[in-house]
């Protein structure tokens, strides 16, 4: 391949990626309108959900009930375009893998859309409550009445609740880029302990300053990086028999 037939590939490969990225953009816009038309029923369960029905919501400034709106029709438009930008980002690295390797990587994109949500729905109704609850023992012990702002609650919650479910899907992810080629399990057990150090420093960023939140978020994360070793094994060891299989 010369070096200009060369060049015109590359520019071939930044076209694809630009149009699909493109086609994310407008997908991620419409799914905010429709988050935004479902943000008020959603609300609305959440106030009357257990967990929340003893917190009084006020509204400090007269944008707060706009911006709990946009905070919600951001989530749900993340929601709706994750498995959309795992189809894309396949359907670009699909013309490079074998027959039997496209089918094996689009069965990955709802298990990571499914571990997305699991990921919210621990967040919220295991670590939230617990977390509330520990900072509520605070004012309680100081005697203080807890007045929260509708913003700064939502805002809290989605600090902790949309990077859990984003980590969640470490496994699917790693598995996925061990079956393209891009990742190997030595790699990740080589960097484990700077991976440990991130998700520690991840924890603590999504978590009240306290040590108990962040040891409560911290081993979960942990876990799913070793889960994602050993599953990056296997996936490692299936591609390397299929590899000496087509030899």
């Amino acid at each position: 391949m010369t070096e200009q037939s060369s060049e015109q590939h590359i520019l071939q490969h930044l076209e694809e990626l630009r149009r699909r990225l493109i086609w994310v953009l407008l997908f991620f816009v419409v799914a905010i309108i429709v988050g935004f038309i479902f943000a008020e029923p959603i609300v609305q369960h959440l106030k009357n959900d257990p967990a929340a029905r003893d917190i009084p919501w006020n509204v400090f400034a007269l944008g707060d009930a706009l911006r709990v709106y946009l905070q919600f029709a951001f989530v749900i438009a993340l929601v709706m375009t994750t498995p959309f930008f795992m189809f894309q980002f396949w359907k670009f690295v699909k013309p490079g893998l074998k027959p039997h390797e496209q089918r094996a990587t689009l069965v990955y994109i709802p298990f990571a859309c499914m571990l997305f949500v699991v990921g919210i729905l621990f967040a919220y109704y295991v670590i939230f409550p617990f977390v509330v609850q520990f900072i509520s023992s605070f004012s309680e012990r100081l005697g203080a009445q807890e007045m929260y702002g509708i913003s700064q609650y939502f805002g809290f919650m989605f600090r902790l609740v949309l990077p859990t479910g984003i980590v969640f899907e470490l496994p699917v992810i790693v598995m996925f880029l061990t079956r393209i080629r891009i990742l190997t399990p030595g790699l990740l057990r080589k960097f484990r302990r700077y991976a440990y150090v991130l998700l520690v420093v991840v924890a603590a960023m999504i978590t009240p300053p306290d040590f108990v939140s962040n040891i409560l978020v911290a081993i979960p994360l942990i876990l799913l990086y070793e889960a994602s070793i050993w599953l990056s094994n296997r996936v490692y060891r299936k591609v390397a028999a299929e590899d000496a299989s087509f030899r």
